[in-house]
This record gives structure tokens, sequence and C-alpha cells, in this order.
């Protein structure tokens, strides 16, 4: 029994020592150093703003021509350059391709479309939805009435200009000597037109001993080597060819050296004067002449595109209707601009 008793007595012993030393309060850190202060909580990083995005350009254009495809990649290394996108198509000079063409770039949310119209009043109605979408238009060439602006030429002002250089050079080889001219127009597209109209009215005023044996349409080089080809067939006289675009000229150009016809008496006058133009002036090939607009093919790109990313960014638009510079570029200039 006393063993018992005493058996308790320490179990009591140990359970109370246990039970002090579970309550024991836990002594207070001490205080650190004054030269070890605590690290600081480092800050969360601020959230990033998104990076803004860039324009989105579309271009739907009449045909891929020498020009316009050199004015496009110019317009497109810039765009790329600025971190903007540019998409350009060709309609083929088809108005309703057109209209689908602008129908998907409203739908693929544009910023800005540039049009070089086909037809420009067929494409007024879905320009009109493009606007009202909040979606900037720029016409190239056409005064449309559904645009933010119009970069535009008086065109038959323009064809004048190829007229009257045309007419001094009739003057200069042939004097008053009747001399046999054709003319490679489209009057399909107005502003083509519009030129050709220019070049008879000019001819007309300027060089009346000029003898217009034909006037030919003509959409590509191609079509103008054909056609001058057939014209010489039935006139072998021929000695000056007035074109509304590079296109014609160049395929006026082939014809002519084509058939040996080369001489210093023979000349062919147009629009665009592009870099094969200025080429075929500078080594005396039967062009003698083509209008610039504006500048050389890299100029025109990088107006246009200063102008769209200018209207992309919500610029204002001083003038609805821009006028361009029209100049004669011959071999007494054509360096000036050649390669450029």
């Amino acid at each position: 029994m006393k063993k018992n008793l005493l058996t308790m007595a320490v179990s009591l012993i140990l359970a109370g020592t246990l039970l002090a030393g579970c309550s024991k309060k836990p002594e207070a850190p001490a205080a650190p150093a004054a030269d070890e202060q605590p690290a600081e909580t480092p800050e969360a990083p601020a959230e990033e703003e998104p990076a803004a995005e860039g324009l989105k350009i579309g271009a739907t254009i009449q045909d891929l021509g020498q020009f316009w495809s050199e004015v496009m990649k110019q317009i497109e290394t810039r765009a790329n350059e600025e971190g903007n996108t540019f998409t350009y198509v060709s309609c083929e000079d088809n108005s309703s391709k057109q209209i689908e063409q602008i129908e998907n770039f409203i739908s693929s949310e544009c910023d800005v479309i540039l049009v070089h119209p086909s037809d420009p009043d067929a494409i007024e109605n879905v320009c009109k939805d493009a606007r009202e979408k909040g979606i900037k238009v720029m016409c190239w060439d056409n005064l449309m009435t559904n645009s933010d602006l119009n970069w535009v030429i008086d065109n038959v002002e323009l064809g004048y200009l190829v007229a009257e250089e045309a007419s001094k050079f009739i003057q200069e080889h042939y004097g008053d000597q009747e001399v046999e001219v054709a003319v490679l127009g489209y009057p399909q597209t107005e502003v083509l037109l519009e030129r050709e109209q220019g070049i008879l009215k000019g001819l007309e005023e300027l060089a009346p001993n000029a003898k217009i044996v034909a006037n030919q349409p003509a959409l590509d080089t191609t079509a103008a080597l054909n056609a001058t080809e057939t014209i010489l067939q039935g006139n072998p006289n021929l000695k000056i060819v007035c074109t509304v675009g590079c296109v014609r000229s160049l395929g006026a150009n082939e014809a002519f050296k084509a058939k040996g016809i080369t001489g210093e008496d023979v000349g062919i006058f147009g629009v665009d004067a592009t870099d094969d133009e200025m080429s075929a002036i500078l080594n005396d090939e039967p062009i003698r002449m083509s209008a610039m607009i504006t500048g050389t093919a890299k100029t025109c790109g990088d107006v246009v595109y200063d102008m769209l990313a200018g209207l992309g960014k919500g610029e204002e638009v001083k003038e609805h209707d821009v006028y361009r510079d029209i100049f004669a570029v011959t071999k007494e200039n054509a360096e000036e601009y050649y390669g450029k």
C-alpha cells in the first residue's frame, strides 16, 4: 500500500513539471543591432500597361503595275518601321471586287482605308459605311464625298502637259509637216479618260499638224505593246505616241524597238516617270518624256503613308481635297529622279 502511494506521488510531481513547461511564455526575441535592420518587404511590381497596338491600314487599288507596286511596297516599309500593319490588294479594275475588298477591311476593323477607285461612284456607299464605323477613308485620284481626304490631280491638265511636250517635239522635228500620232488611253477609268481628253485637247490646240491615226485602250504593258504593233501595221509612218500612264508608254516603247523604229524623230510621251521610263529616256529610246506627279514612287509612298498615319492618329485634316504637283521629266532632268 505504501509503495502504491509513493508511485502516485512521483507521477503527480512529474505531471506538474510537464504542465509548467507547456505553459511557460516564450522569451521576446532580442532587438536587432543598429546595423542589422530587418530587410524591407519588397513592393509588388507595378502592373505594366499593355503596349499600344499599331494602326491597321488597308488599301485597295486598281492594279499592281510597276508604279503602284513600288508605291505600295514603300508604304508597307514605312508602316513596318513604325509598328503599324499595312495590307494592300488589287481590285483589277473591278468595282464589285473593290466593294468586297473594302467590306473585308471594315470587317477586319482597319483604322484607315486607302481607296484608288475603279469607279468612285460605285464605292461611295461602302466608304460611307466604313466612316460610320469610325474608320478613316483616304481616296487617291478622285473627288469622293464619303472620304476624309482626297489626294487628287487635275487630270485634264496632266493630259494637256503630255500633249504640250509632244507638241514641242513635233515642232522641233517636223515643223508644220503633218505627222502621225497615236493615243493609248483607258477610258473605262474616269481619271484616265480625263487625261486622254487633256491629251486630245492639247494636240488640237498646240499641234494642228498632228494627225491622230489611232486612239486605243490598253490596260497593261502587254496590251499596249499589242495595240501599238497593230497600229504600226496599218500606219507604218507612225512617229508619235501619247499615253495616259507608264504601262502604256513602256508597251509602246517595246513595240517600237521590236520594229527597229528608234530614230531621234520618234517620240513616246506619257505619265508616271517610273525608273523604267526614265532609263529609256536616258538611253535615247523612243520614250522622250513622262510627267511626274508629286515625285518618284518612293516619294509618293512616303507622302501617302504620312497622310494615312495622320488620319489614323486623328490629326486634323485642313483640306479635304489636296491637289498634287505635276511636271515633265525629260533627258535634261531625268538623272535628278532616276533611282531615287
